[in-house]
């Protein structure tokens, strides 16, 4: 069944819906993002209740509200899950923080969900890799396919425009949701990571969050917060700026600042051309 209203990209919908059919039974590696989210809920309807499963990683890395999210919407929706609780830091090479952080601790992490499928019944795991990620730095994405791990939306040409698109043509809650990375992607590399460092992140953007804010990040520099907000946010800042302040600052920062060049993800990757 196609969602409801006008296709606009026939092309890449029949594409996955052919790859999923022949896939004929997967275990998906869910977060609780907007990308995983379509994946897993088209992958039910094609293939059936039976032959799906969600894995989630359940971890200190998890940002915000993630994880609660992935449960609720896997209730809501039927779909069986498997919840992976992992300790991030016996990752080796996580917390010491290289440029390559990514591709040991995506390494790690889809082995371990392998095995889960395999206990499991399921021999093929996907992820919500789409084709916007190819974009940029993201060693992850050798892990992934060092592994042999299907990207269904990648391989059927879906970007994020499609999956928001077709999400929202069947109601998905996740449909606008904004991109949610590991919580790792705030501190610059070379920084080491500890459990503190990403609590103080996740209070961070809690905070922000509360006060009605919507696709930021709060990068930590030592114990500098530098916020990146969307354009249209900018202005809101000055009416909460002192609450901001404090918020922060009692999530253990020293200082914190706004980053005027505004949000986007990926924004620690712009030093590594520079070296």
């Amino acid at each position: 069944m196609r969602p409801a209203g006008l296709i606009k990209f026939n092309k890449e919908y029949n594409a996955l819906i052919s790859l999923l059919k022949s896939l004929g039974k997967v275990a998906v590696a869910f977060s609780g993002g907007t990308d995983s989210a379509y994946l897993l809920i088209e992958a039910t309807k094609i293939l059936g209740p039976d032959n799906v499963i969600a894995i989630t990683i359940d971890s200190q890395a998890c940002p915000g509200d993630e994880l609660a999210r992935s449960v609720f919407f896997c209730e809501k929706h039927g779909i069986r899950q498997v919840l992976l609780k992992t300790d991030i830091f016996a990752v080796e090479g996580f917390a010491e923080n290289t440029k390559d952080r990514c591709y040991y601790c995506k390494k790690s992490l889809f082995e371990q969900i392998k095995r889960c499928a395999r206990d499991n019944g399921f021999d093929t795991v996907c992820d919500g890799t789409n084709k916007d990620d190819t974009g940029d730095y993201r060693p992850g994405m050798r892990a992934v396919s060092e592994l042999g791990i299907v990207s269904p939306l990648k391989e059927s040409g879906m970007g994020k425009e499609q999956i928001r698109y077709f999400s929202g043509s069947y109601g998905l809650e996740t449909a606008e949701l904004p991109s949610m990375a590991c919580l790792a992607t705030r501190i610059p590399y070379g920084d080491k990571i500890t459990p503190e460092a990403l609590d103080m992140v996740r209070k961070a953007e809690k905070a922000l969050a509360d006060l009605g804010f919507n696709a930021f990040r709060v990068r930590k520099h030592g114990n500098l917060a530098r916020i990146e907000l969307r354009e249209e946010d900018m202005a809101k800042v000055a009416t909460v700026r002192q609450e901001i302040n404090r918020k922060l600052k009692e999530a253990g920062f020293t200082y914190v600042t706004l980053d005027l060049t505004g949000y986007r993800t990926g924004s620690l990757n712009e030093v590594l051309g520079k070296e």
